[in-house]
C-alpha cells in the first residue's frame, strides 16, 4: 500500500514523497531532463520492479536550490496538467496511476 505523501496544486498530483525520496511527475516534455541526471521513475509495488510510474526522483542539487526547484515543480506541474487534460477526454491512465489513486481513497 502506498503510505507515501502527495503533493498537490488545486486538485492537480503533481509529485509525491514515498520515504525520505522526492518525486516529480514526468511526461514527454520534461522526462528527458530526470533521464539525463540518472534519475529513477517510481515504482509503487516492489514486488513487481518493472512496473513504474510517470514521476522520476529529483536529482540533490536541485532540491538544495529553491529556485530550480520552483522551476521543476513547475515543469511537473505542467505535465500533470496536461495528463489531467487527457484523461478528462476519455484517455487512459496506466495501470499503476489507476492503483495508487484508489490506494490514496
Amino acid at each position: 500500500m502506498f503510505g507515501g505523501v502527495g503533493l498537490y496544486a488545486d486538485d492537480l498530483f503533481f509529485g509525491l514523497i514515498d520515504g525520505d525520496v522526492l518525486y516529480l511527475k514526468a511526461d514527454d516534455s520534461n522526462r528527458q531532463a530526470f533521464v539525463e541526471r540518472g534519475m529513477n521513475p517510481f515504482r509503487p509495488f516492489p514486488d513487481r520492479p518493472e512496473q513504474s510510474m510517470s514521476y522520476y526522483t529529483v536529482p540533490a542539487d536541485v532540491l538544495e536550490d529553491s529556485g530550480e526547484l520552483c522551476v521543476w515543480a513547475r515543469r511537473s506541474m505542467a505535465a500533470a496538467l496536461q495528463s489531467s487534460r487527457h484523461t478528462s477526454r476519455g484517455g487512459r491512465r496506466s495501470e499503476a496511476d489507476t492503483k495508487l489513486s484508489r490506494k490514496r481513497r
